[in-house]
């Protein structure tokens, strides 16, 4: 039977809900939104490292930044979450979304915000073709996808390919260092 309490289920749940305050307090954004490295060091907000991934592209009338990413975090959540488990799924969302931050922050310019989930979505990519290859299943198409979200990524403007590069190698790195410390 299948527990329809999953970390996956809760993680989207957290999103959607941080994107309806989003929604309903216009200073949410302002308050909770990645800034660049020197803001972060000068204001000691720490935290927005780990809140950017609450916020969405609120400026199309159907919110399409937010359903993408969570229908990837859907697909990719549930099938990491079948060869890892709730507990390991969470540690490596959020390392993904750790080091996908951290990379954007420190290519932002001063003045500079980005918003989303999609670098912790990213790592959760680099996790399944970690897991995937370890279980001897073909991962060519996980690479396909990869690439074509990062080619999608350079052609469209306003996309944080920095978040996206650093939670695709937080996420592998998170996903190879529990695969050896479970042996």
């Amino acid at each position: 039977m299948l527990n329809k309490r999953t970390a996956t289920n809760a993680l989207i749940t957290i999103i959607c809900a941080g994107f309806l305050v989003q929604l309903l307090n216009k200073n949410f954004q302002f308050n909770f939104e990645l800034q660049s490295i020197e803001i972060l060091k000068y204001t000691n907000q720490w935290y927005r490292i780990f809140t950017v991934t609450l916020l969405h592209d609120t400026s199309f009338v159907v919110p399409v930044h937010l359903a993408l990413n969570m229908l990837a975090l859907h697909s990719l959540g549930n099938q990491l979450e079948i060869f890892v488990g709730p507990k390991k799924l969470i540690a490596i969302f959020t390392f993904s979304l750790l080091t996908g931050s951290l990379f954007s922050a420190l290519t932002l310019p001063i003045n500079g915000t980005s918003i989303g989930a999609s670098g912790a979505i990213f790592g959760l990519f680099g996790a399944l073709a970690v897991v995937g290859r370890k279980h001897g299943i073909d991962i060519k198409s996980i690479l396909a996808v990869i690439g074509i979200n990062f080619v999608v990524g350079f052609t469209i403007s306003n996309v944080d390919w920095h978040a996206h590069l650093g939670g695709l190698i937080g996420g592998a790195l998170a996903a190879q260092l529990l695969l050896v410390r479970r042996r």
